[in-house]
């Protein structure tokens, strides 16, 4: 195989290297670790900077020759990927040196406040380059570093710049108890703290919905006529008001790609089961109506796969039982298609369509929570919470096939209080066992493959309520 042939398999390995040097890098600069710098060398602050550099470029071509040997070509998009990013490493040394020496110049005072000379575009593109590069996890010691870090850690544009080099990292969202969520960074491996929401009676027993979108956490309340929506942003670590719907309403279908999220379906204040839908655009705040879907329905469930917005299942109107079929909405051409009987089979008659529809099988579809759904590597899965079956759908035959069951230990009611949800590569179920006193939280993830049975392993557990109100995955 040749390096050309090599690198499409290899450029996870190298974006998970390139999050690691560049992290360190940064920290290199600015911990200023002794073990460095020898104890020979002046001490001032140019040539100890200049010497971690060199370090850090002498460990960046280790690395190539370890990898690649003598056949490493200069000019390969590998090489081309690791060298240019450590010309932004470089860069991004000039622009802290200037900081500090003019820190040293003024007197010093203030920490992490202290004036700085103003970011110069090319610093600035520079700096944005290698952040993109780092670990989320990381983000908080650089951006406590000075003003010019801490702002462009909240530059929504490093968001962006990540997205469109492919760096994705997600936080799973959760949360177990009212006005309360918790988060999970399954790269850093801890639990992150979540502001609380402020009060509002509407979040207390009432309808809500979660979605996360770019780097923005939606939560939809209703009260008796009314509708509310929290929003929580990570860059400011704070729930404000968000936009209302041109259409506000519950019980709907929505999923998210980047920065855009689509809404479908649902209930409008009057009980009214709706077939309109919107598109938000978290950069701009702005929702905006697009075409209708051919069925009205509410508590469906919504995916993106292969680009396109996906709604599946959901009750219609004057139906007891749910529909089977699903639709698919083209972003491009702006248009819905119905897919027929694309509900996986429950064996209460709740789904697939078989059998006659009796008044105990509606009930218990009528009880029974949205359908479980994810998407890995755009292809579609489903829970099966009844006979805790995890089963992929074939978008060719339209059919869905066993691959493996839930984790043992979680549990839900009807389909409430468990969450099964796509994160990145992983399928992840958030739940646990319910017991009496009180419970803990469970989050397992596993990646499935062609041909082989899930296997399942514990992420995280913690001391919580183990009923799942809401669950968001944000990839950012």
């Amino acid at each position: 195989m040749t390096l050309k042939e090599q690198e499409p398999v290899e450029c996870h390995y190298h974006c998970v290297f390139l999050s690691s040097f560049v992290s360190w890098m940064i920290r290199l600069m600015l911990e200023a670790p002794s073990y460095l710098v020898s104890r020979n060398l002046p001490s001032s602050y140019q040539e100890e900077s200049m010497w971690r550099i060199y370090n850090a470029h002498y460990m960046l071509q280790l690395y190539l020759k370890k990898r690649y040997g003598n056949t490493h070509e200069e000019g390969s998009f590998t090489s081309k990927m690791l060298l240019e990013t450590f010309m932004d490493i470089i860069l991004l040394a000039q622009t802290y040196q200037r900081s500090n020496q003019s820190h040293q110049q003024g007197g010093g005072g203030g920490g992490g406040d202290q004036q700085i000379p103003p970011v110069t575009l090319l610093d600035q593109n520079a700096l944005l380059n290698c952040l993109a590069h780092c670990s989320l996890s990381d983000f908080k010691s650089i951006a406590s570093t000075n003003r010019a870090f801490r702002s462009l850690i909240k530059d929504s544009e490093l968001y962006r710049l990540r997205r469109a080099k492919g760096i994705v990292e997600h936080w799973i969202y959760f949360s177990c108890r009212l006005l309360e969520w918790e988060a999970y960074d399954p790269n850093g491996d801890r639990w992150l703290r979540v502001p609380k929401m402020t009060f509002n009676g509407c979040f207390m027993c009432s309808d809500k919905e979660s979605l996360a979108v770019g780097t923005e956490l939606l939560v939809f309340g209703k009260e008796i006529m009314s509708h509310v929506i929290y929003r929580y942003s990570i860059l400011t670590n704070t729930w404000t008001s968000g936009t209302q719907m041109n259409t506000p309403r519950c019980l709907f279908g929505s999923a998210s790609l980047g920065e855009v999220a689509v809404i479908a379906g649902g209930c409008d204040p009057s009980g009214k089961i709706l077939n309109s839908a919107e598109v938000y655009n978290s950069e701009t705040g702005e929702w905006t109506v697009i075409p209708s879907m051919n069925k009205a329905r509410k508590m469906c469930s919504s995916v993106f796969m292969d680009g396109n917005f996906y709604v599946i299942g959901g009750m219609g109107e004057g139906n007891s039982k749910m529909l089977m079929c699903g639709e698919i909405y083209d972003l491009k051409k702006g248009t819905w298609t119905l897919i027929p009987n694309m509900l996986p089979e429950r064996s209460n008659g709740g789904g697939g369509g078989q059998g006659k529809e009796t008044s105990s099988s509606s009930a218990m579809a009528a009880s029974a929570a949205p359908p479980l759904v994810a998407v890995v590597k755009d292809e579609l899965y489903a829970a099966n919470y009844e006979q805790q079956e995890v089963k992929r759908y074939d978008k060719r035959c339209n059919v869905w096939n066993k691959v493996g069951n839930l984790p043992e230990r979680a549990s839900s009611m009807n389909g409430w209080g468990m969450a099964f949800r796509a994160c990145g590569d992983q399928l992840v179920v958030v739940g646990g066992p319910r017991a009496l006193g009180g419970g803990f939280i469970e989050i397992n993830a596993c990646v499935p493959r062609e041909g082989e049975s899930l296997h399942w392993r514990v992420l995280a557990s913690k001391p919580s309520g183990s009923f799942v109100y809401n669950c968001a995955v944000m990839g950012f």
